[in-house]
């Protein structure tokens, strides 16, 4: 019996640790470049576009698909810093706990 209620509160412990973490990652702000910083991305840890800055020198005709492909870039390297950071305190959070491999948290 003790070591029910020792899981339940551990069970807790986490539960309020992961509350912790999510509003940690909604307060969370990345920023992804592309082409050496003439595109720059700013983002929530939730993935909400709260920025994005464009280098005059792109604003001519003919460089539009080049314009489009640093904007689709810089949103992808701040999603992929967002992630590094969710799984790096998902596993500060997790340590010691047998999660199945593949299993991401938050859900």
């Amino acid at each position: 019996m003790r070591d029910i209620m020792g899981m339940m509160g551990k069970v807790k412990e986490m539960q309020a640790k992961m509350e912790k973490m999510q509003a940690e990652i909604a307060e969370l702000e990345v920023v992804g470049k592309s082409g050496g910083g003439l595109v720059t991305v700013t983002m929530t840890g939730k993935g909400e576009l709260k920025g994005l800055k464009i280098d005059p020198s792109l604003f001519k005709e003919d460089d539009v698909e080049i314009l489009e492909d640093l904007i689709v870039a810089a949103h992808k390297d701040a999603k992929d810093k967002a992630e590094a950071v969710t799984a790096e305190k998902t596993k500060e959070v997790t340590a010691g706990l047998p999660i199945p491999p593949g299993m991401k948290l938050p859900f």
